[in-house]
């Protein structure tokens, strides 16, 4: 029998998201769109929608249809110049249920009993906990606070082993909303490429790059850097807002591992659904792409400045590392200690009572993403949700901490 953990976040959100009444600050997608919402987008009108009702539902194209695989290609061109890479071949685009089934399939495909990955913490419980099911040995690359929850390239010498097989980051990360800049990425690169390694890039919250600083510029996908043994992930469910089709893809420029991937995939899924596939490659074409990343972008802008707001009023008992991108933001409260000192809250419980009192849902950082005292007291948000529902929900946060944490 397989050893895996249970999935925390997973579980805790299958748990408590079904609250009556409940208040959900803790989705990481960006708010949800309908079909009739992505139609609006459309800059032309008169362009038939999303799905062609007159076609016969088999399995269609297995690897996603043409039209889906040439628009995630140019999604990954996204930040390349010509002298860095050549456009991305659409047949190295594999469409799968989710990048959830993309990630699985790509560790099952590379990793066995025998193996050493090293994966950045905190993240998707998914990135580090698979490849320990498969009998790997996996060392966190603990991403830190003071420096902006960016991975630390110079820490990769102590944690590399002869028998490293896979490098595995998240840009931008979950839950931080940090954001691993293109120098990074490219000093990452030459590490791994010097030792014959293969890099893991889950950017399921990728473009959405919405509070950069002024002189950095969105990093692009870790596929751009001239490497073949690369690989990206991503997903139509986060910063595409359309968690409900179930698309996601894997990526990269080595056809022997996409061939792997795929003869994988021959065991789980076959394909995915002929309709998501419609819709997803809708919502990536040129009539409404622009659109409906700017109503996200715009969304996320809106919903950070709301909950920097919050973190600056309340700032005696909670603090962050502002986000740059994604979704997520982690958030580390404190309450009354003993003689008077404050110390971090039990993020379980404060997550537990804060949905009991006040029917507000967030997800608790140290129990769902990071062990250890590093991330005690910790509660993600998930703020890209429609505005009136975050400001719903801060409002009576603040209420709950006025009470019991001031």
């Amino acid at each position: 029998m397989v050893k895996i953990e249970p999935f925390e976040v997973e579980q805790w959100m299958d748990r408590y998201e079904v609250t009556p009444g409940v208040i959900n600050i803790a989705e990481t997608c960006a708010a949800s769109v309908s079909i009739d919402e992505l139609v609006d987008l459309s800059r032309d009108k008169t362009a038939p929608g999303p799905l062609d009702t007159s076609k016969k539902l088999t399995y269609g194209a297995i690897p996603g249809s043409k039209a889906l695989r040439e628009r995630v290609a140019s999604l990954l061109d996204r930040g390349a110049s010509l002298t860095e890479t050549r456009s991305f071949p659409p047949e190295n685009v594999i469409i799968t249920q989710g990048a959830i089934s993309a990630n699985f399939l790509l560790i099952y495909t590379l990793i066995g009993p025998g193996d050493h990955v090293i994966c950045v913490y905190p993240t998707y419980q998914q990135l580090y906990d698979v490849p320990k099911s498969l009998g790997a040995e996996v060392s966190l690359w603990k991403l830190k606070e003071e420096n902006g929850y960016i991975p630390d390239i110079s820490e990769l010498e102590g944690l590399v082993k002869p028998n490293t097989k896979l490098i595995i980051i998240n840009n931008p990360n979950n839950p931080t909303g940090s954001t691993t800049p293109k120098s990074v990425l490219s000093d990452m690169v030459e590490f791994a490429r010097s030792r014959d390694i293969t890099i893991l890039s889950d950017e399921v919250y990728s473009p959405l790059y919405h509070s950069l600083p002024a002189d950095q510029e969105a990093p692009p996908s870790i596929l751009t850097f001239g490497y073949n043994k690369t690989v990206a992930t991503g997903s139509m469910s986060k910063a595409f807002a359309l968690a409900g089709i179930r698309v996601g893809w894997v990526a990269s420029r080595d056809s022997s591992l996409i061939k792997a991937v795929s003869s994988a995939r021959d065991y789980t899924t076959i394909s995915v659904s002929q309709l998501d596939d419609q819709v997803a490659s809708y919502a990536l074409s040129k009539e409404v792409l622009a659109s409906l990343m700017k109503r996200n972008l715009e969304l996320a802008k809106t919903n950070l400045g709301l909950l920097a707001e919050f973190v600056d009023k309340y700032s005696q008992v909670c603090s962050w590392v502002r986000p740059t991108a994604g979704t997520t933001a982690l958030i580390k409260f404190t309450g009354k200690g003993k003689d008077g000192k404050r110390e971090p809250v039990k993020d379980g419980e404060f997550v537990v009572d804060l949905l009991e009192e006040t029917k507000v849902l967030v997800m608790p950082g140290s129990v769902c993403f990071g062990k250890g005292e590093d991330f005690e007291g910790t509660v993600r948000i998930g703020y890209v949700c429609h505005t009136e529902v975050l400001r719903e929900g801060l409002e009576k946060m603040g209420a709950y901490v006025e009470q019991f944490l001031l």
